[in-house]
């Protein structure tokens, strides 16, 4: 039977050209590389060396041997570095991106879904926003990321969308509520928007842009706040009215804001939730987990996009 040490003194020996210099290479003791090529020999009935000089010279059985035996150690090596990885990743550390509302869908459920299954790791979810988050995924500082893609460049990038999210106009007033939002209706609301710091790139504020594209004007917001729950409040308040995906409704107004509702907008408007990494990445263990834990997540609380 043919063994990973036999198919090293092999290739060593066919590299180098030399029993003496394979020795070296490896760190073995000349004898012992000999005895393992005749041993291989002898296994396959075949000879793999012609002895000229000092040197060796591989016969065509050899040739012929090379590759196969190159292709055996590398699936080695993968199969060690895969274990390596989930051995590591058990105990080390789990980063993933995520756009910065996706705390209201997945952020403590996510952790969660981790922990039971590698109570040792150490957790990180990062990002505020899908652009910061996207330039993290190109400077290499995080490998995978679940993101709203409407503004996400896919170049370079490989984009998977796995769920959108319908966006809903709330308001306390319920006059307001009793039909659906059109463009014009909306280019005349006084707003509160969160996300103020990222409103160039924001993916809702976007998308009510391109609603609002014909009536030639953009959202008119009275209100800038950092962070969704505020804008609800304020909602809540009386203050103004807002813009804000469907799940973040549901799950804020009961407890921030118990008298406004909400109500679709005409035509309906989406975001879209995608992962995205490197186009050329490998991806590790622990990211692969983190893809398809924060997708299992997304997809729970909003409408699904499978492949086809």
């Amino acid at each position: 039977m043919l063994s990973v040490h036999q198919l090293t003194c092999f290739l060593a020996a066919y590299e180098e050209g030399s029993l003496t210099r394979a020795a070296e290479r490896l760190g073995y003791a000349q004898p012992s590389v000999s005895e393992q090529i005749r041993t291989l020999e002898r296994s396959l009935g075949v000879q793999l060396f012609r002895r000229v000089g000092r040197g060796v010279v591989p016969t065509t059985v050899a040739d012929e041997m090379r590759p196969h035996a190159e292709r055996v150690l590398a699936a080695l090596e993968e199969t060690q570095k895969a274990v390596q990885g989930v051995k590591s990743f058990e105990t080390g550390t789990i980063r993933f991106g995520m756009f910065g509302i996706a705390r209201l869908y997945a952020g403590a459920g996510l952790v969660a879904d981790v922990l039971a299954r590698y109570p040792g790791v150490r957790v990180e979810l990062i990002g505020q926003n899908s652009t910061e988050v996207q330039e993290d995924l190109r400077r290499g500082r995080l490998e995978a990321a679940m993101l709203a893609v409407h503004n996400v460049s896919s170049e370079g990038m490989s984009v998977t969308p796995v769920a959108r999210e319908e966006l809903v106009y709330v308001s306390a007033d319920p006059e307001r509520l009793t039909t659906p939002v059109t463009a014009h209706r909306l280019s005349q609301a006084s707003l509160v928007m969160p996300e103020t710091t990222y409103r160039a790139v924001d993916s809702t504020r976007q998308t009510l842009r391109q609603m609002l594209h014909e009536t030639g004007r953009n959202p008119q917001t009275r209100i800038e706040v950092e962070d969704i729950e505020t804008a609800v409040e304020l909602v809540g308040m009386g203050l103004a009215d807002t813009v804000i995906p469907r799940g973040a409704a549901e799950q804020l107004l009961p407890r921030l804001a118990p008298d406004a509702g909400w109500v679709s907008l005409r035509p309906r408007q989406f975001d879209t939730f995608a992962v995205v990494h490197r186009a050329d990445a490998v991806l590790s263990p622990a990211a692969r987990l983190m893809i398809e834990l924060a997708t299992a997540r997304i997809r729970a609380v909003a409408e699904p996009i499978h492949r086809r």
